[in-house]
C-alpha cells in the first residue's frame, strides 16, 4: 500500500520536474515470467525513481546496506520493496546478511516478480558507463539454476538519458533493450561460476551500450557534448529521443575519425574550440549560428513574440509571486543539503513536495482572509498557483529565447562579416564529421 502511494506522488514529482519524459521501446517491459531490470546510474535517487515509474507492475530494488543502518530505516525501506546490500567499500552494516538479501532475490524472481539492479554500484554524473558489478549476472544464474532452467527470468537493459539531470524542466529519455535470458549460460556456470558470471557481465554491457551514449573518458565526454550543443541547433527536430540520436551519431563518427582519420580528429578539437571562443566573444548563443537572417520573418517573429509576452506577462507575475520564495529557497536548500550534483533532482522533488504546498496554504489562508471567496475560487486560487508557476518559468525561458532573437538581429546589423566568418567554421565542423 505505502508502495502504490508513494509510486503516485513520485510519478508526479517526476512529472512537474521534467518537461519531457519520453520511454522508448516500453513493450520490451512486458513479459510472462520474472525480469531483472538492469540501467545505468547517473542520477542517484532518481534513476530509481524513474525505472518504478515507467515499470506498471510493483518491482524490487537492491540498495547499499548504509541505508539500512538503523532498525527503522530497514522496516521503511523494506516496505517500499528495497533489498540491503553489504558491499565491499562499506563493509558489513549490523543486521544485514548478504546471504538472506539472495534469497530475498531468489524468492522474488521465482514468484515471477520483478527486481532492478544498477550495477555499476554508485551513481555517477556522467555519460561514463563504469565498471559493472559482477553480483547481477551471479543472481541471475543462481536463480535460473536452482530452478534448473524453467524459470524464464529475462533481464532487461535500459538506459537513462538526462539531458540536464539536475536542471528544473528538462528532458529525459528512457530507452528499454529487447533484453536477454541467460539458460545459454547454465551449463558452463555449473562448471565455473565466477568466469561464467563475469562473461555475462560483458554481454550485459554491451546490451547496456546499445541504448545508452557512452563515453570512455571526460574529456571526450566534454568534445561530445560542446560538439553536440553547437551543431544541435542545425536540426529540426527538437525533442529527447531525437537528441539522444543526433548525439549518438555524432559519438559513432568521432570514434570512427579518431580510428581512421586521426589528424581529422584533431582538427575536429581546433574547430570546436575556435567556435566556442567566437560564440563567446560575439554573444551569440549557438542555436543562431547557421541561421540565415530574413528581415520580414524576424520582424513578423519579434512583433508576435512582443504580443505574446505582453498578453501572458499578467500570469508570469502571477506566477512568480506565488513561486519564487518556494523556487529559490529549494535551490538554496539544496546546494546546503550535498555538493555532489547527482542529488540535486531527487533532493529538489523531495524539497519542493514539502515547501510548495506549504507556501500555497499560506497564500491560501491569506486569500481567504482578505476577500473571504466562495469554495470553488478557493480551490481554482489553489490549482492555479502551481499552473502559473510553470507557465512562468516557461515564459522566462521564452524570454531568455526571444532576448537571444535581438542579439542575434544586433549583430547582423554590426557585425554581419564576424557571424559570416563563424558561419563557415560551423559549416566545416558539421562536413568534417557528417560528410
Amino acid at each position: 500500500m505505502l508502495y502504490r502511494i508513494l509510486k503516485l506522488i513520485v510519478g508526479l514529482g517526476i512529472r512537474l520536474y521534467y518537461r519531457e519524459t519520453k520511454v522508448k521501446n516500453a513493450q520490451f517491459l512486458k513479459h510472462d515470467g520474472p525480469m531483472i531490470i538492469i540501467a545505468n546510474h547517473p542520477n542517484t535517487l532518481m534513476d530509481a525513481w524513474l525505472v518504478g515509474n515507467v515499470c506498471q507492475q510493483p518491482i524490487y530494488y537492491m540498495a547499499k546496506g548504509t541505508f539500512f543502518s538503523s532498525p527503522l530505516k530497514r522496516r521503511i525501506l523494506q516496505s517500499l520493496n528495497m533489498i540491503p546490500i553489504n558491499r565491499k567499500v562499506d563493509g558489513n552494516i549490523k543486521g544485514i546478511s548478504n546471504e538472506d538479501s539472495f534469497a530475498a532475490c531468489y524468492k522474488i524472481l521465482e514468484e515471477g516478480k520483478t527486481l532492478v539492479i544498477f550495477p555499476e554500484g554508485n551513481s555517477f554524473p556522467e555519460r561514463q558507463l563504469r565498471e559493472l558489478k559482477s553480483g547481477t549476472a551471479r543472481i541471475a544464474l543462481e536463480a535460473e539454476n536452482r530452478n534448473n532452467g524453467k524459470l524464464n527470468l529475462k533481464v532487461v537493459p535500459m538506459g537513462l538519458f538526462y539531458s540536464e539531470a539536475e536542471k528544473f524542466r528538462s528532458s529525459v529519455l528512457v530507452s528499454v533493450e529487447q533484453g536477454l535470458f541467460v539458460t545459454d549460460y547454465l551449463d558452463a556456470y555449473r562448471e565455473n561460476a565466477s568466469l561464467t558470471a563475469k562473461k555475462l557481465t560483458e554481454k550485459f554491457r554491451m546490451h547496456l551500450e546499445r541504448v545508452l551514449v557512452t563515453t570512455e573518458s571526460p574529456e571526450q565526454e566534454k568534445l561530445l557534448e560542446d560538439t553536440f550543443d553547437i551543431l544541435w541547433g542545425i536540426e529540426r527536430e527538437r525533442d529527447v529521443e531525437h537528441e539522444v540520436s543526433f548525439m549518438k551519431r555524432i559519438k559513432d563518427r568521432m570514434e570512427e575519425i579518431q580510428l581512421v582519420q586521426p589528424y581529422l580528429f584533431e582538427e575536429i578539437q581546433q574547430l570546436v574550440t575556435t567556435i566556442q571562443w567566437q560564440s563567446k566573444k560575439l554573444e551569440i548563443h549557438a542555436d543562431f549560428i547557421h541561421r540565415r537572417f530574413r528581415s520580414r520573418l524576424y520582424q513578423m517573429q519579434l512583433t508576435l513574440s512582443i504580443l505574446f509576452l505582453f498578453l501572458a506577462l499578467p500570469i508570469f507575475i502571477f506566477g512568480l509571486v506565488h513561486n519564487f520564495i518556494q523556487y529559490k529557497l529549494t535551490d538554496f536548500l539544496v546546494q546546503r543539503m550535498t555538493k555532489y550534483v547527482e542529488y540535486y533532482a531527487a533532493l529538489g522533488v523531495l524539497i519542493g513536495f514539502v515547501l510548495y504546498p506549504l507556501v500555497y496554504t499560506l497564500f491560501l489562508i491569506g486569500f481567504n482572509h482578505l476577500f473571504g471567496p466562495a469554495l470553488w475560487l478557493k480551490i481554482l486560487y489553489f490549482i492555479s498557483m502551481p499552473v502559473s508557476g510553470i507557465l512562468a518559468h516557461t515564459f522566462a525561458r521564452y524570454l531568455r529565447r526571444t532576448g537571444s532573437k535581438w542579439k542575434y538581429i544586433f549583430l547582423i546589423m554590426n557585425q554581419k562579416d564576424a557571424l559570416k566568418d563563424l558561419q563557415a567554421v560551423q559549416l566545416k565542423l558539421k562536413k568534417l564529421i557528417f560528410d
